[in-house]
């Protein structure tokens, strides 16, 4: 039996999809995509932390009624790329 080395629903063929996606991207679209993702949102901050203090911190997100990925408090989800 095999171990795969992807996550759950991913493959080879939709990992070269998103890269492809990326790679196809001007640097004003990558731009535009990370200020999208930290427009602010009732209930969400973001915040710049130490690396050596994300362990701690997503051990305490990780207990959090909103920590699925992709998940708002308000019970939204976050925009992802269409990879499909």
């Amino acid at each position: 039996m095999s171990v795969s080395q992807y996550p759950a629903g991913w493959d080879a063929d939709r990992t070269r999809r998103l890269i492809d996606h990326y790679d196809g991207m001007s640097d004003d679209e990558l731009a535009a995509e990370d200020d999208a993702a930290t427009e602010e949102r009732p209930g969400q901050t973001v915040i710049t932390v130490p690396s050596e203090l994300l362990p701690a911190i997503r051990q305490l997100l990780g207990g959090h009624k909103s920590a699925e990925p992709g998940a708002a408090p308000d019970g939204r989800s976050t925009p992802r790329p269409q990879v499909s």
